[in-house]
């Protein structure tokens, strides 16, 4: 029968058990994940299974750093992820933490566009360090990104988006994400993409800041292709700024959201 390991096709014989198939192929492995939840007991193996041997502390091989990156993912979902490009337009409070979960779920290519640098105010809720201070940040969030996946293609544009360089800049993406923080320039890409790409899903986020309860936070279809994220009402304002941990949500519903888009399902 056929299963796999280390995303590695191998045929092992029928009746085949669990760990004598990790004694045979790596011996010192002393983590053992079989279809994505590690196995804490013998048991025989089924055609189709997925197993992940990891060794701790050791530096595996490019090839295999991707497979053992993505072992407690679903069996089945990374083949599809890896396929798959994703632009993100705006890399900061929203955007940079929608980058760092895609790396982490095996993303393909990622298409990343702002024009800003990092600053210290930047540092309370956005993906950055602080000796990356005055760098761009799509290029401060590619290296950091490069340390994360470095199986992930990172495309960087340093530039402010407007209404006639959006379809050359993300042309060739699968799903389209909005992270700006301005209501002008969050209209501006939502209208502009859409109306060039209207076959393509986008994912936008409203409604993030303050310290509010997190359970507000919610996906929902708004009309069409366009995906929106965020309670829909608290922006930033004086006295309502924006902070870790609502913002950390809704960009990771973003992420979610992209992800289930480019698996076949519905948002929600």
């Amino acid at each position: 029968m056929n299963i796999w390991i280390n995303e590695q096709p191998h045929d092992i014989p029928q009746g085949a058990k669990l760990f004598e198939t990790r004694d045979r192929v790596k011996p010192q492995a002393d983590v053992v994940i079989l279809n994505g939840f590690p196995a804490t007991s013998d048991q025989l193996l089924s055609d189709g299974d997925r197993m992940v041997l990891i060794r701790r502390g050791e530096m595996p091989s490019a090839e295999e750093l991707e497979a053992l990156l993505v072992a407690r993912h679903t069996p089945g979902v990374h083949a599809r992820i890896k396929q798959a490009t994703v632009g993100i337009a705006g890399v900061g409070g929203l955007g940079s933490p929608i980058a760092v979960a895609l790396a982490r779920s095996g993303i393909g290519r990622l298409v990343l566009a702002d024009y800003d640098v990092v600053e210290p105010s930047n540092l309370n809720r956005q993906m950055y360090f602080i000796d990356q201070i005055g760098m761009f940040k799509v290029d401060a969030l590619a290296a950091t990104l490069a340390r994360i996946n470095p199986g992930v293609e990172i495309v960087t544009h340093v530039m402010r988006l407007n209404r006639d360089n959006v379809a050359t800049t993300f042309g060739g993406v699968d799903v389209m994400v909005e992270a700006f923080d301005d209501p002008q320039a969050k209209a501006m890409l939502t209208e502009t993409f859409l109306s060039r790409f209207p076959e393509k899903p986008l994912v936008a986020a409203s409604g993030v800041a303050g310290a509010g309860s997190a359970n507000t936070i919610v996906t929902r279809r708004a009309i069409g292709n366009l995906y929106l994220v965020g309670d829909g009402a608290t922006a930033a304002a004086p006295g309502t700024g924006l902070m870790a941990p609502r913002v950390g949500v809704a960009a990771h519903h973003q992420a979610t959201a992209v992800l289930q888009l480019l698996l076949g399902e519905t948002p929600a």
